[in-house]
């Protein structure tokens, strides 16, 4: 009898541990980050698009030839700032159109990108990240998406994409009238406010990006404007892209009054040149 109690005993504990184990399966929650279906099915896609990864770095000298082989399409009053700027070069005193440490914005970082830059595909978002000002980053939505009815102003602006083929058509609105429209660090004006950007993304061959970029800007050119930039692709773990920051702008790094690192008013800047604060 005593047997027979206690193998009883033994399976009445087994069937209490199975049933509390069948309990906790169905109380327990999902697992913490799982995507859903339709997110999987999206990362999946992202498989088929084209191969952007690696370090895109910029056909300088293809900027050069644009610069002097196609010429923007200013109107009178931008283009007698323009030729004054050519003049100041010429005689050695380069007009700093790209100053403050503000950020180059949209589309001169595209158009003079001294700096590599890479290409981040997610769902619904292409992100684009660079060197040199601390805020190169583009982020492209491509999840349907619209532009807003009224988009904040800012530098890079609002973009959208779609992809065509194997091209990423985007088009940005949105970018602040300060953001310049430079082909060079010296020759460029601010777009003035109402410009709108369409880009045609796409490989020419297996390491080489093509930007094929229309400027609509009403404010200081007669037309649409078509310039084309192209990047390398550099491979493998020698390469990558590092924090960028100017600090040799407005401000550059020194001490407060207590002995802690900080970032003081730099020399101003005039004409390319450098002077004492407050001289003239």
């Amino acid at each position: 009898m005593a047997g027979a109690v206690s193998t009883m005993g033994r399976l009445s504990l087994g069937a209490i541990f199975a049933l509390g184990l069948a309990a906790s399966a169905v109380a327990a929650p999902a697992r913490v980050g799982a995507n859903s279906p339709a997110l999987q099915q999206q990362w999946r896609a992202i498989a088929n698009l084209p191969d952007w990864s690696g370090i895109w770095d910029p056909d300088r000298a293809n900027e050069a030839k644009q610069l002097r082989e196609n010429k923007p399409p200013w109107n009178a009053a931008a283009q007698k700032v323009i030729d004054f700027q050519q003049k100041e070069l010429v005689e050695g005193r380069p007009t700093l159109v790209l100053w403050g440490c503000f950020p180059h914005g949209h589309p001169t970082w595209m158009m003079i990108n001294h700096n590599v830059m890479e290409i981040i595909f997610s769902p619904g978002r292409v992100t684009m990240l660079g060197e040199v000002d601390g805020n190169r980053m583009r982020r492209i939505f491509t999840d349907g998406r619209k532009h807003p009815e009224d988009p904040d102003l800012t530098f890079h602006g609002h973009s959208i994409g779609h992809w065509e083929g194997d091209t990423l058509v985007v088009d940005t609105v949105g970018v602040a009238p300060q953001a310049p429209i430079a082909q060079s660090e010296a020759i460029g004006l601010s777009n003035n406010g109402d410009m709108h950007v369409v880009e045609r993304i796409r490989l020419t061959d297996e390491n080489t990006l093509e930007d094929i970029i229309t400027i609509t800007a009403p404010k200081v050119f007669t037309k649409p404007w078509t310039t084309t930039s192209y990047f390398k692709r550099l491979r493998g773990p020698q390469y990558d892209i590092v924090e960028g920051q100017c600090v040799r702008g407005d401000y550059e790094e020194g001490v407060d009054k207590d002995g802690y690192a900080t970032f003081v008013a730099g020399p101003e800047r005039v004409n390319g040149g450098v002077v004492p604060i407050g001289k003239k």
